[in-house]
């Protein structure tokens, strides 16, 4: 019975990273056409947003998970939205103080968020203990709660970003605005909730970074 010698190239092949590169492909496209082709932009830029859902069922069905897909995942879901948020600086320089901190909180919950869960010996950022908060939990178990949040936190973005251009523009009462204006408006509830779960994920790996500093210092203090 011949047993297959597992390499970096046999993680590197695993049909969910594959997906995850073609993610990478998709979003370098979409930064591509961002200043000049809104339509075309977004239709990139979604393709690699819905192929975040696919390649965590392609992961569990080919029994392919990985620490570097899981990384790469999570690496991707905040370059490509972070490059968007760089171009709404661009389209209203007016708030760009607002899309500095939201990039901000994005990044620095999420990184410290799964620094804070490998330190503790979780193997995925996904990994929430039963004593964390209800909100964040509830994020992280139903992937239902999880798919309708993230999507509607990247409709928020498209939505501003759409309707910066001329396209499907209506006119009511005299007044002129963009469609696109209400999806951002519908999608800003379900946006302002992703917010708030970014601040609580901030929160809860600062506690638990001074936790494992707490306990360092009590086994040094012992040692000594």
């Amino acid at each position: 019975m011949s047993t297959t010698i597992a390499t970096t190239s046999t993680i590197f092949h695993y049909i969910p990273n594959y997906i995850g590169y073609l993610r990478v492909i998709t979003a370098i496209v979409s930064f591509q056409l961002m200043k000049s082709h809104p339509l075309y932009c977004i239709t990139s830029y979604s393709v690699s947003c819905l192929l975040d859902a696919l390649d965590g069922h392609a992961a569990r069905h080919f029994h392919q998970t990985s620490r570097f897909g899981a990384v790469l995942d999570m690496v991707t879901d905040r370059c490509t939205t972070s490059s968007l948020i760089c171009f709404l600086c661009v389209l209203y320089p007016q708030y760009v103080f607002i899309f500095q901190l939201l990039v901000s909180l994005d990044l620095a919950s999420h990184y410290m968020h799964m620094y804070a869960t490998l330190q503790t010996g979780g193997t995925s950022h996904k990994s929430i203990d039963k004593e964390s908060n209800w909100l964040l939990r509830l994020y992280y178990t139903d992937r239902n709660v999880l798919f309708t949040m993230c999507f509607f936190n990247e409709l928020f973005y498209v939505a501003l970003y759409l309707a910066y251009f001329p396209i499907w523009d209506v006119t009511v009462f005299g007044k002129t605005f963009s469609v696109f204006s209400v999806g951002a408006i519908i999608s800003l509830p379900f946006y302002l909730f992703k917010q708030l779960t970014n601040v609580i994920q901030l929160v809860r790996a600062s506690v638990l970074l001074a936790e494992l500093d707490v306990a360092d210092l009590k086994k040094s203090n012992k040692s000594n």
